[in-house]
């Protein structure tokens, strides 16, 4: 059986304290490489890999009841953890800063947001 994450499995943290969930998320990494190249070659004889870096953009995402009595402001968060609970492991994205925050609302319904975010690192724990 096939089961993906939901809105309970998607947390942002800070210092392991749960601040929020997300409905949903995207996650891309991308690294840069170079090719290797050696005199008298036509082609590269290799490639090095260079930084990774990983967004995610979240969607719908609500702060929890506890933080925002707290009085918790995502513009204020930094350094920050996003946890994505997935079958049997848990995808740890550390040392998060966040790029772009959407808001929209209409008469009568909850504001929801649009977070993009940069992470510094990615972990898998089983």
């Amino acid at each position: 059986m096939i089961t993906f994450p939901t809105s309970g499995d998607i947390t942002i943290e800070v210092n392991g304290r749960r601040l929020a969930v997300a409905q949903s998320y995207r996650a891309r990494s991308t690294r840069d490489s170079r090719p290797v190249e050696a005199f008298g070659q036509k082609e590269p004889v290799g490639t090095v890999a260079g930084r990774c870096v990983h967004r995610l953009e979240l969607q719908r995402v609500q702060l929890l009841e506890e933080a925002a009595s707290d009085g918790i402001d995502f513009f204020a968060l930094s350094g920050f953890n996003v946890v994505i609970a997935k079958p049997g492991r848990r995808v740890i994205y550390s040392g998060c800063e966040w790029s772009n925050i959407d808001e929209s609302a209409s008469l009568g319904s909850v504001v929801l947001e649009s977070v993009s975010i940069l992470a510094a690192g990615r972990m898998e724990l089983s």
